[in-house]
């Protein structure tokens, strides 16, 4: 359970219904989102972990952080993965990661994590690599410049806010490794960081997917839940947006979040449809011709600009503006909620 401090955090962040902040709305929202997205996914295609396209995905995100204002640093830690043979055999390959991290001091020790992660699919067979799943052309529009884009807009919108709770954006490699940058980033978190940390947000593919879901970890307390999960639904109404939540478990792709499962409480973001499918999330839209999968992900020839502004023309801009529509508002309230 949640150790006294955390709860008395939590009663603060949930108390009083956490009353709407009627905020001047940006020119464009989502525009910098969008901009940051086309960026990084024209100039930094194949992030995979441990390679060059990584390292130079990550000083850019240090430096954009840097000039709006925030403490930031790289961290590098080793990880790998194991690489089928056509022959059957497996090899394991180390890699060494980088991940990105720029906080915020609130007045108060207490801080929200906002989380996604920067590294593209590194394929993992020689059959994955002939079928242009991963590799270095690989953009990752949606997997996940996506994340990174709209992390980026609401670190500029709260870079001179003021904060009664901290921010910490932390752009984690070794995501599509079996999610061992969060693993990593919560091994080295001390046990008073952990009761220090509020709420995780993680943002992950967030426009090929049917509609914008904000979903509750599995352990995140009930009170938590109508802050975050179900007040964003509020928000996206008032704006008239189409979002959803659905109740986490265990089999929901890509599978447990590590935070969620250290009882931190979580607010998944991401763009699916679990309708779909296997009904887990990882069916991002209907089939067709041009989605036979009806997901993008780590598929070359489709998670690109060229391809998304084809054939979903318009939704790199809707999803982007949607996303900070909904986010900066909710961020806003949780990390003020006295005011």
């Amino acid at each position: 359970m949640f150790a006294l401090l955390r709860r008395h955090a939590l009663a603060a962040l949930v108390a009083g219904g956490l009353p709407f902040l009627a905020q001047a709305a940006p020119a464009a929202p989502g525009h910098f989102a969008e901009q940051q997205l086309r960026h990084i996914a024209t100039y930094f295609p194949g992030r995979m972990s441990g390679t060059p396209a990584e390292l130079m995905t990550a000083d850019y995100l240090q430096q954009q952080f840097t000039r709006l204002g925030y403490q930031s640093n790289t961290r590098q830690f080793n990880t790998g993965y194991d690489w089928l043979e056509k022959r059957g055999e497996t090899r394991r390959h180390k890699v060494t990661a980088t991940s990105v991290i720029a906080a915020r001091a609130g007045s108060v020790p207490q801080e929200i994590l906002i989380v996604t992660h920067l590294d593209t699919w590194t394929p993992l067979s020689r059959h994955e690599a002939d079928n242009n799943l991963g590799g270095l052309r690989l953009q990752g529009v949606d997997d996940n410049a996506s994340g990174l884009g709209v992390m980026l807009e609401l670190a500029q919108q709260l870079s001179n806010a003021p904060l009664h709770y901290g921010v910490r954006f932390v752009a984690l490699s070794a995501g599509e490794m079996g999610l061992h940058g969060m693993d990593d980033y919560l091994a080295r978190m001390s046990a008073q960081e952990k009761k220090n940390t509020l709420l995780v947000i993680d943002l992950n593919s967030l426009i090929v997917g049917d509609r914008l879901y904000f979903n509750s970890g599995i352990n995140t307390p009930s009170a938590v839940r109508k802050q975050t999960s179900a007040r964003a639904l509020q928000i996206a109404h008032r704006y008239g947006i189409s979002a959803a939540s659905h109740a986490m478990t265990p089999r929901d792709y890509p599978g447990v979040n590590p935070f969620d499962k250290a009882g931190i409480p979580l607010l998944d973001v991401t763009a699916a449809n679990w309708a779909l499918g296997n009904k887990d999330g990882q069916q991002q839209r209907a089939r067709t011709a041009h989605f036979p999968d009806g997901a993008v992900r780590h598929q070359t020839e489709r998670d690109n600009l060229t391809y998304l502004d084809r054939w979903l023309p318009g939704r790199i801009t809707q999803r982007t503006r949607d996303s900070v529509k909904i986010l900066q508002p909710l961020l806003t309230e949780l990390t003020n909620p006295t005011l």
